[in-house]
């Protein structure tokens, strides 16, 4: 009792992971095992990423196209499946281009938005065939002058500043000053300019905001998205052929949080999709996901290689650290700390026994996984398991900090 008692709260350990002699397991492989080639070590689990875009599908709209992001995770093997498993890939560089391309994927089916893009960036997605989502008058300026000089007809969207953004999202990505996308009231002249100019004009793409687990707030946003692209749509005088919805779906990560009632979500939408207006009754309709198809099928194997004790307090010191999973160390737009799930994965069903900090290997007291911890007592050489791991971990990690390298990754 006096451990519970006393233990700052774990995250939620995501459905799907087996046991396997007492030890954690993904795809049917002991902890141990996938770790005897070094840690840390990323492993992400084929299996629930087919899952999960199965679930998805069933609970959407039959007509919704579900679109990977693919700076969640860019990890080629796992890219792969996902230019299979998806019906788009989204992408925000020209790295991230050369990765799609890599898979031999449709480029036809792959859309760039980012501010920031260069004109060699806008160059690369014009010759590919690849939608530009733009995101200013500017952007769109260059975009018409380099496809007037490659002497290719451009596939241009707009990514539009909506005047709404989504209640309780994690990171807010509309509403107010923003430097994505081109303000909704100065969408219309632009998009006309844009038709005028011979472009093949591919629509609007209307990000909100992300990480949203409220279904309400979710369905809220969605149908404000449909407004404003049926109000833009008139304006500009012409149907939409294409309507991006964004993303905002979220996952579990901290203690009280509960998954989004998918079902939900997409019952709502399918009841908006049955009865469109004209002006999007046409409309290629999708939504952008990356964290949500990715996320939980990732976990985080680092090894635990001292433990000591200071002032009443255990540590449990591991070889991995936020150089590589910065988001579970409370340092990715983390207001509050709060602790991410995690287990002893070499004895994943042993009950908790001591309350523990468990912490990485670099020199900063940012490096932290868990605080406080109720756990089962581990020993040097005993594996712990971040999980959530599968999205916006290696992908958003500062791999070269203190010069320890990157982890390695494994699809299983």
């Amino acid at each position: 009792m006096a451990v519970t008692q006393s233990a700052k709260p774990l995250g939620p350990i995501p459905p799907g992971f087996e046991t396997v002699d007492g030890e954690l397991a993904i795809g049917g492989r002991r902890a141990s095992e996938l770790a005897a080639g070094g840690t840390p070590c990323f492993v992400y689990s084929r299996a629930m990423i087919a899952a999960r875009l199965a679930d998805l599908r069933a609970a959407m709209p039959a007509r919704l196209h579900i679109h990977y992001a693919i700076k969640a995770n860019s990890f080629a093997p796992l890219l792969a499946i996902m230019a299979e498993l998806a019906d788009g890939l989204d992408i925000a560089s020209g790295g991230e281009l050369e990765m799609v391309r890599a898979t031999g994927a449709d480029l036809a089916k792959v859309s760039f938005a980012g501010p920031g893009k260069t004109d060699a960036e806008l160059a690369a997605a014009i010759a590919a065939g690849v939608t530009l989502n733009l995101e200013s008058e500017g952007e769109a300026s260059r975009a018409l002058a380099i496809a007037d000089r490659l002497g290719i007809t451009p596939r241009l969207a707009i990514r539009v500043n909506p005047d709404f953004d989504l209640r309780g999202s994690g990171m807010k990505m509309g509403g107010g000053a923003r430097p994505f996308g081109v303000d909704a009231e100065r969408v219309a002249p632009l998009a006309r300019e844009l038709i005028e100019a011979g472009c093949e004009w591919r629509g609007l793409h209307i990000f909100a905001g992300s990480q949203a687990l409220d279904a309400e707030a979710v369905i809220a946003a969605q149908a404000a998205t449909l407004d404003l692209a049926e109000r833009l749509a008139r304006e500009i005088g012409a149907p939409l052929p294409a309507l991006n919805l964004g993303g905002g779906f979220g996952i579990p990560y901290f203690a009280g949080d509960t998954p989004l009632d998918i079902a939900r979500v997409g019952g709502a939408l399918a009841a908006r999709c049955a009865d469109l207006p004209e002006p999007l009754a046409e409309a290629e309709l999708a939504i952008e996901l990356g964290r949500y198809l990715v996320g939980e099928a990732g976990v985080y194997l680092t090894r635990i290689v001292d433990r000591k004790e200071s002032r009443g307090e255990t540590f449990l010191v591991t070889d991995g650290g936020l150089h590589h999973q910065l988001a579970a160390s409370g340092n990715f737009g983390t207001v509050v700390r709060r602790n991410y799930p995690l287990a002893i994965a070499t004895r994943f069903e042993a009950a908790p026994e001591e309350v523990a900090n468990v912490v990485g290997c670099l020199c900063t007291p940012l490096d932290r996984f868990a605080e406080r911890a109720a756990l089962p007592r581990a020993e040097v050489g005993d594996l712990v398991a971040v999980f959530c791991a599968g999205a916006y971990g290696a992908s958003a990690s500062p791999s070269a900090f203190l010069g320890h390298g990157p982890a390695a990754e494994m699809l299983v």
